[in-house]
């Protein structure tokens, strides 16, 4: 995990429950967090490939989260979207 994303926070912000550490929606803001900070790094180096490919895999992976959330408690994945500012 990069050492720019403050997870503590990002956790007690999104958690379900007191010892929520893993639920899909932590996972997506924890995601959402890493992607954004993924994207600024491949502004300044467009030839970074590698770490393009990791971008794409945490994108793939938060979509596929979403998608669970959306299929299992649509409140949840609304406020979760509404929270974070993603386009759906």
């Amino acid at each position: 995990m990069s050492k720019y994303v403050d997870k503590k926070n990002i956790i007690e912000e999104n958690r379900v429950h007191e010892k929520d550490t893993g639920s899909s929606e932590v996972q997506i803001a924890l995601l959402s967090k890493r992607i954004a900070h993924l994207t600024e790094h491949l502004k300044a180096h467009r030839k970074d490939f590698h770490s393009r490919r990791g971008l794409l895999m945490m994108a793939a992976r938060r979509r596929k989260l979403l998608d669970y959330l959306k299929r299992k408690n649509l409140d949840q994945y609304l406020a979760i979207v509404q929270k974070l500012s993603l386009r759906r």
